[in-house]
């Protein structure tokens, strides 16, 4: 049974900080990504990782302030959010797939099977 359950999503200053977490189970993932969907707005990739290398990818809205890693161990995805804008403010959802997604479709929606229900970030 393949989960996704992401966590840590909160109501924060501009400026400041958060760390979501992704608890994966049920496939072994090779490629996993943060994407986020604000209201009105399409789905949007923020920052992807494969387990066998190629990455990380970031969006150009992110790059140098966001960071996403992965305890394989653990089976777990973190996106680490700092300096966040009004702008960064939506519901961020875990992605994952069972195939090595690469550039240029690390950032596609249709690329990820698997998805969390999501976690909110409100930035204000």
């Amino acid at each position: 049974h393949v989960q996704l359950v992401e966590s840590g999503g909160d109501s924060v200053e501009a400026g400041g900080s958060l760390r979501l977490s992704c608890a994966t189970s049920g496939w072994p993932f090779l490629t996993v990504g943060w994407f986020r969907q604000a209201p009105g707005k399409e789905r949007e990739g923020v920052a992807t990782i494969n387990k066998r290398g190629g990455g990380p990818y970031y969006a150009d809205s992110v790059k140098g302030r966001f960071t996403i890693s992965q305890d394989n161990a653990e089976n777990m995805v973190y996106l680490h959010m700092s300096s966040l804008k009004s702008e960064d403010t939506a519901m961020y959802y875990c992605a994952a797939s069972s195939i090595l997604v690469h550039s240029p479709n690390v950032f596609r929606v249709a690329s990820f099977k698997y998805w969390g229900q999501g976690t909110q970030v409100t930035v204000s």
